[in-house]
């Protein structure tokens, strides 16, 4: 491919959040120190400018792993521990049917998110990047 010049320039600045990323992030604030961190991440990695190298790291670390290391797939495992009253103490004082309700439905959400295609278009995306 070609040079198409520099990039790093003061006219061409990583633009600000969309409405719907800020949107999102704003609204999540507050909830636990973790979430906060998460969004200061995801913050830092929206608005940091990026090397098409890093870019494409950084779609196969969010979603795009094909051995499931990646932030996608560490969420779903995060998902069905705190659902499931083994490791989420304060679940033992549910009815013993709430309990396995919320673990069903939390290893449900841990199996979509570890579905390989949800990952496919991503690493699609990662992969289009390195043919460059």
């Amino acid at each position: 491919m070609g040079d198409y010049g520099p990039v790093h320039t003061a006219g061409n600045a990583v633009p600000p959040l969309d409405d719907d990323l800020a949107g999102v992030l704003d609204d999540l604030a507050g909830i636990h120190p973790g979430i906060d961190a998460i969004r200061s991440g995801i913050r830092l990695l929206a608005l940091d400018r990026h090397d098409l190298d890093k870019t494409q790291t950084l779609l196969a670390a969010l979603a795009g792993s094909s051995d499931g290391t990646d932030v996608l797939t560490a969420l779903a495992h995060l998902i069905a521990r705190l659902a499931t009253a083994d490791t989420s103490p304060c679940l033992r004082t549910l009815p013993l049917d709430r309990q396995k309700r919320a673990q069903q439905y939390g290893e449900i959400a841990q199996f979509d998110l570890t579905d390989p295609e949800l990952h496919q278009s991503v690493s699609e995306a990662s992969a289009a990047i390195s043919s460059y």
